[in-house]
């Protein structure tokens, strides 16, 4: 499975930017998820789904803010964030996979497929 993330860019705070990923080469992973990391920083958690829809999960610092969705047909996942903060400015990487044991969808290390990132810079 190949991950192609995009829609990363530079945007003031209050600004909104829709991140995209598509997926190709492969069978459908089980859950799909978008992962960031600030400079310094460990690779966090931001929101994850499973592919064929249901509960989505999101991190605490991104809830009522950013909203992940998916388009089965397009074979995309979608990362809408709104209300963006300069603590949000982080490469953000989307992530598939076909193990992701439920309660531990928030670590990384539960993902077997990731795109390359895409840049997301928030001015002040």
């Amino acid at each position: 499975v190949q991950l192609q993330a995009s829609g990363g860019g530079l945007v003031q705070a209050g600004g909104s930017l829709r991140l995209s990923c598509v997926a190709s080469g492969g069978s459908f992973s089980r859950y799909m998820a978008w992962f960031r990391q600030g400079p310094g920083n460990e690779r966090d958690f931001v929101a994850a789904m499973r592919w064929n829809g249901g509960h989505t999960y999101y991190g605490d610092s991104v809830k009522g803010r950013f909203t992940i969705s998916r388009d089965s047909g397009r074979n995309t996942v979608y990362l809408q964030m709104n209300s963006l903060k300069p603590e949000d400015t982080a490469v953000y990487y989307c992530a598939a996979g076909g193990g992701v044991i439920q309660s531990q969808i928030k670590t990384a290390g539960q993902y077997t497929y990731w795109g390359q990132g895409t840049q997301v810079t928030v001015s002040s």
